[in-house]
């Protein structure tokens, strides 16, 4: 009797941390892009490219894009981060693309300061990137095929 109470204290003790690490590890994907969080802003000759960055909560960080020539708003788009069941998705929604609906794009590379997401369905781009140069500036990279030809645009912004 004694033994089996021991056994199943420890079975319950056991069972606890494991749900304890379960939990604190439940994010990890998406704890490791904090340093996205913030403003990033490159100047070109004919206008802004500017992204913001905010944690929502411990699984979603949503973003905001755009260009900017002169006044006008040349291209917004609204973008939530999220990691679900495991998965890290990148679900921008572009105003005035694809029915103003989102379009869902999956974690494909995941290094240390560089991720990649792709939908390979999607017209363009079918890959979406980001990396890390240090903690005050970041290359974002849009590539794919347009119009039947390769096409890669890259950004290089600082932090605001």
């Amino acid at each position: 009797m004694k033994s089996n109470c021991l056994a199943l204290l420890f079975t319950l003790l056991i069972s606890i941390v494991s749900c304890q690490n379960d939990s604190e590890n439940k994010f990890d994907k998406i704890e490791k892009l904090n340093w996205l969080v913030g403003n990033w802003e490159q100047k070109l000759p004919d206008g802004i490219v500017t992204e913001i960055w905010n944690r929502e909560n411990d699984s979603t960080y949503l973003g905001k894009s755009f260009f900017v020539k002169e006044e006008d708003t040349i291209h917004l788009e609204t973008i939530v981060l999220t990691q679900k069941k495991g998965n890290l998705l990148y679900i921008p929604t572009v105003n005035g693309q694809n029915n103003n609906e989102p379009v869902t794009f999956t974690l494909s590379l995941d290094e240390e300061n560089t991720v990649t997401f792709e939908n390979p369905a999607h017209d363009y781009p079918q890959k979406i990137s980001y990396k890390k140069i240090n903690d005050n500036s970041l290359m974002t990279t849009i590539s794919g095929k347009q119009q039947g030809k390769q096409s890669k645009e890259s950004y290089t912004m600082v932090k605001k």
